[in-house]
C-alpha cells in the first residue's frame, strides 16, 4: 500500500498516511489526462462573439434607388455588406463549444494525475492547516518552510481565514476537495493536501 508522510505546519513529521492503491497508485493514463484538460479548457469558452448579417440589421427595407436609368449598379437593399452600416458577410456567430467526458473516464484521469504527482514527490500532506487570523505572511511562511513554489492547496472544508490569507499570494490557488480538477493539478508544480482532504478525495475517486 502506498504511504505518505504527514507534517505539521512547521514541517515536523507527525505520522504517515496510508493511501488507497486504486487512487494514488493507479496506472498513469496520459491520453485521459490530455482529454480531461482539453474538455475543461474548451468548456471555458463562452462562444458569445457574434455580428449581424444583412437580415438582422435594422432598416434597409426600401430599394435605395430605381432599377434602371441611374447609371449605377442595381441595388436591392442599403443594408447589404458593401454599404456602411450594412450587415457582415460570413461573420462569426454564436457557437456552443462545450465538450463532455463520461464520469468513469474523468475519475480515471483524476486518479492518473494523483498517482503521477505521488510518484514525482509533488504531493505534500499537512495534518491540518489552521491560521488564527487573516495573515498573508503566515500563509506564505508555511509555503517557505516547505520550499514550495507555484502551489495548489486543497482543503477539506470552507475556511474563510485561510482563503483570505491566500488570495493575494502569487502562483498559489486554494480549492476545496470538491473542486479538485485535472487542469489545476497539472498546472501547479506542487499540491498540498490536508489529511482530511485526502480522505475526501479518496472516497470520491474510488473506481
Amino acid at each position: 500500500m502506498a504511504t505518505i508522510d504527514v507534517f505539521d505546519m512547521q514541517k515536523n513529521k507527525v505520522g504517515a498516511l496510508d493511501l488507497s492503491e486504486s487512487v494514488f497508485n493507479a496506472d498513469v493514463k496520459e491520453y485521459l489526462i490530455h482529454e480531461a484538460v482539453r474538455v475543461q479548457l474548451t468548456n471555458r469558452r463562452a462562444g458569445t462573439v457574434a455580428v449581424k448579417n444583412r437580415s438582422q440589421v435594422a432598416g434597409g427595407g426600401k430599394k435605395p434607388f430605381k432599377q434602371k436609368g441611374t447609371g449605377q449598379a442595381r441595388q436591392g437593399c442599403s443594408r447589404a455588406p458593401q454599404y456602411p452600416g450594412g450587415g457582415v458577410a460570413f461573420g462569426p456567430q454564436q457557437k456552443d463549444y462545450n465538450l463532455s467526458m463520461n464520469k468513469k473516464a474523468h475519475k480515471a484521469a483524476m486518479r492518473s494525475v494523483l498517482s503521477y504527482l505521488l510518484k514525482e514527490n509533488k504531493l505534500t500532506v499537512l495534518k491540518s492547516w489552521e491560521i488564527s487570523a487573516i495573515s498573508t505572511s503566515s500563509f506564505v511562511s508555511v509555503l517557505n518552510t516547505f520550499a514550495l513554489r507555484k502551489t495548489l492547496v486543497i482543503i477539506d472544508e470552507q475556511n474563510d481565514i485561510l482563503e483570505l490569507s491566500a488570495r493575494n499570494v502569487k502562483d498559489v490557488k486554494l480549492l476545496k476537495a470538491e473542486g479538485l480538477n485535472v487542469y489545476d493539478m497539472m498546472n501547479y508544480k506542487n499540491v498540498v493536501f490536508t489529511e482530511a482532504a485526502v480522505r475526501k478525495v479518496e472516497g470520491a475517486l474510488q473506481p
